[in-house]
């Protein structure tokens, strides 16, 4: 996976209300979703296949893991 972020675009969930403290996505690179810490933009991201991304944000709105 493509580990240059600097072009990355990113974004925070519509649900991110508490202060900003949230994690951020970016949907720049195909195939790949970098995951970073908002409150620490300039820091390291995760790198996850895009397909498994999904998996796990189906999980979370299906109430997988349990009440918020």
């Amino acid at each position: 996976m493509n580990s240059d972020l600097s072009g990355a675009s990113w974004i925070k969930s519509s649900y991110s209300t508490n202060g900003g403290e949230c994690v951020e996505i970016s949907r720049s690179f195909p195939g790949t979703i970098p995951v970073r810490d908002s409150k620490d933009p300039e820091g390291p991201a995760l790198l996850f296949p895009a397909g498994s991304w999904q998996s796990f944000v189906s999980a979370v709105r299906n109430g997988e893991f349990g009440a918020r």
